[in-house]
Parts: C-alpha cells; structure tokens; sequence
C-alpha cells in the first residue's frame, strides 16, 4: 500500500542526501512551488517544461521533482507568457515542485554523473578533484574504437552522439560531465583522457578535440541527465513507502 508523508519531510530528506547549502548555484535549490502538505506520489523529470507538468499532472502527482526548475540568475523575474502558465498549472492543482541543479549533477551516489557511469558500465569511476563531482574519469571494460563508443553511447542513451576529434585510435580512459559541460574538455585533456563526454557542444570545442588530440561526443543534455532524478525518485520510493514515477519528455537537445 503507498504511505503518504509530508512535503516537509521529503525535503528534508532529500537535503540530507544532496546537502543544496554547500553550493552557489545559478537558481534556487529546493522547494520552488508549495503545493498541497500532503504527498502520496511523487513524479521525476529532467526538466520543468509545460509538458511535463501536464504529464506529471493526468498521472496524479503531489510533488514534481525535477533537475531544472525555475528562477534562474539573469532570466526576466516577471511572471508572465510561458513562466505565468507554468506556475498557474502547478498552484492551480496545488502541486509541489522540487528542483535541484548543481548539487543533483555532483552527489557521488545519486547524481547524474554518477548515475551515468552506471548506464554506460564505466568501472573505477571517481571525480577528478576531491572538493567536486562535476567532471569524472573511469575506464571502459575493454577498449572501443571511436565509432564503436559511439555506437555504445547511441545503444544506452538511446541517441546517436556527435563525435569530434582526432584522438587514440583505442579508447579506453574516459572522462565525462553531464550537461552543458563542454567547457571542461581542457580538465579531461590534463587527466590524460582518450575521450571526453559531455551534453552540449560549442564551436570552440571542436578545434579542442582536433588540436589536442581527444575524442569529444556531445551525447544530448537531456539525454545524459536523465537518471539523478529517477535515483533520487527511487530512493524516496525504497525509503518512505510513497509512489514514483519518472516520465521522459524528450529533448533532441
């Protein structure tokens, strides 16, 4: 039988798993709508889209908990056009929602780094510096060629990656962060990395990977962080007896 337990002890558990306090982030971490006290199922996605809500909405959820929210540093604070119907949605149905950026992409056991190098069976993953998860390096089982990773990649994510790079003709070192990442192809290039693996690619990037020697795939944002949030569904499912359910708005991105 699913349990029903407060808005307020999901979060508190969920922030002494992901600890949002150690951070500066590029929004609020947290609850970011209060809806209803109560919580019986509670729904996961990558991002807060008015497609999501919906979905999340005709499947009964009582809380959203997702990996990009809303009130980001920068965007326009009005509330209006997409952002007013996005909040009327949730607040007219008194749904919860709960988003965590940064402190879901680092944790060591439920982040999507991690959650990552489970999907794709990277072994002795570890983050490259001891003060932050957000770029990680492990090895493959057993080397791949470029094209064959790319297929690995294309079969677990469930998306073709774009490759670039003129890097080993073997790969076998990789090191990755989910996201909009390709910022730290130079991290993985200084940890001697035969491939690079991020979300999102820029042009800069591919001169990087062909200069320096390094195979990069942009493998989809979206795609790459698909699995903090079920990990952290799942839990809160394991541990307090409430209902889960992750649903998957796609995004080419």
């Amino acid at each position: 039988m699913t349990e029903t337990v407060s808005r307020d002890a999901i979060v508190q558990r969920v922030e002494q798993w992901l600890e949002p306090g150690r951070f500066k982030d590029y929004c609020p971490n947290g609850l970011q709508v209060e809806g209803r006290d109560q919580v019986a199922h509670v729904v996961t996605g990558v991002t807060a889209s008015q497609a999501f809500i919906d979905a999340a909405l005709d499947a009964g959820a009582d809380l959203l908990l997702v990996h990009h929210g809303y009130f980001w540093k920068g965007e326009d604070q009005r509330v209006g056009g997409m952002k007013k119907r996005r909040l009327q949605s949730l607040l007219k149905a008194d749904v919860n929602l709960l988003a965590y950026h940064l402190p879901l992409d680092e944790h060591p056991e439920l982040g999507n780094n991690r959650q990552l190098a489970d999907v794709l069976g990277i072994t002795e993953a570890a983050p490259l510096k001891s003060d932050s998860g957000l770029v990680w390096i492990g090895e493959l089982p057993e080397a791949l060629s470029p094209e064959q990773f790319a297929g690995h990649l294309e079969k677990r994510l469930a998306r073709r990656p774009l490759h670039v790079g003129e890097g080993p003709a073997q790969i076998k070192r990789v090191a990755w962060c989910t996201g909009a990442a390709q910022g730290f192809i130079d991290q993985a290039l200084a940890a001697g990395a035969d491939a690079y693996l991020s979300g999102e690619i820029s042009e800069p990037t591919v001169h990087t990977a062909r200069e320096c020697g390094i195979h990069y795939y942009s493998a989809g944002h979206h795609a790459t962080e698909r699995y903090g949030v079920q990990a952290v569904g799942e839990r809160l499912a394991s541990e307090l007896g409430i209902k889960h359910t992750f649903i998957d708005i796609d995004n080419p991105v």
